[in-house]
């Protein structure tokens, strides 16, 4: 099932994408409700038009800031490691958070923020969001915490990102966090799961890779995560990129005002945004 929260009429609602439109879900507030409560076994009879709908990020404003996975392809470790010296990945999963104050939705704007940033840089990511609080959960349980899987762009700003030593300013100002387009449920696919993610830029095709390469894969994060601190359902945990984002070029392709940024990722759709 793939799941939406949008516009229609002014109001907010979340629904289930269908071929003949949007079944609205009106039994919840917001997708975070939705998503405690799990998913409904059947929709109701109510179709909205597409074309009447604006699209919002799935979870616009998470209730807590994203968790995000540094280095957790091998490819990108490398290049990371060749544009920074801080940018390294030892022998455990390195962890971030992401301030979020309204997530970007499909065919929303990045802000380029010039006024703080010339390296503002893409990474095409599969994120899964928790279903359920989880604490202390085993590797072989962990795929009974996952409720669905969506596409996080994990827009940086690299100068500042290496300035600080540590990730969190460089990865939280304002639409860095394009998210969407929609929440597909954990039972669309096996698990763990084996996705492919792309990204391109203008056109061009940046990054190629799959889930199936995560160094520290869903059941490591959880098991590792959840030893020591809940984990709330809702919690959106985005695992990571392959290499070919802007800082791993020679000379670096940092994104630029205009260019379009299409973030894909099998069986969930594309995540399409405009850097302005």
């Amino acid at each position: 099932m793939k799941l939406i929260t949008f516009l229609h009429n002014g109001e907010e609602l979340v629904g289930a994408l269908t071929e003949t439109g949007a079944a609205p879900l009106r039994q919840f507030a917001s997708m975070e409700d939705l998503i405690r409560a799990g998913a409904p076994a059947a929709l109701p009879a109510e179709r909205i038009p597409l074309e009447a709908i604006t699209l919002r990020a799935p979870i616009p404003r998470p209730a807590q800031d994203v968790i995000c996975l540094g280095m957790n392809f091998a490819d990108h470790t490398a290049e990371a490691a060749k544009f920074h010296p801080t940018m390294v990945r030892e022998s455990w999963a390195v962890y971030f958070s992401k301030r979020v104050n309204e997530a970007v939705p499909d065919g929303g704007f990045i802000d380029s923020h010039p006024e703080v940033t010339r390296q503002v840089d893409y990474e095409a990511e599969v994120a899964f969001i928790l279903g359920k609080d989880a604490y202390q959960v085993p590797r072989e349980r962990a795929g009974e915490y996952v409720f669905g899987y969506t596409i996080v762009n994990d827009v940086s700003a690299r100068e500042v990102q290496t300035r600080h030593k540590q990730f969190y300013l460089g990865k939280s100002l304002d639409g860095f966090t394009p998210m969407g387009p929609c929440i597909v449920t954990a039972d669309e696919f096996a698990f763990p799961p084996e996705i492919g993610v792309r990204c391109y830029v203008n056109g061009e095709l940046r990054q190629d890779g799959n889930t199936s390469q995560w160094i520290y894969g869903i059941q490591d994060v959880i098991e590792d995560l959840s030893a020591g601190m809940t984990l709330r359902a809702g919690t959106v945990i985005s695992m990571g990129t392959p290499a070919g984002v802007g800082m791993g070029f020679q000379p670096p392709r940092f994104l630029k005002k205009g260019d379009e940024v299409i973030c894909q990722a099998d069986g969930i759709g594309n995540l399409t945004n405009f850097v302005r």
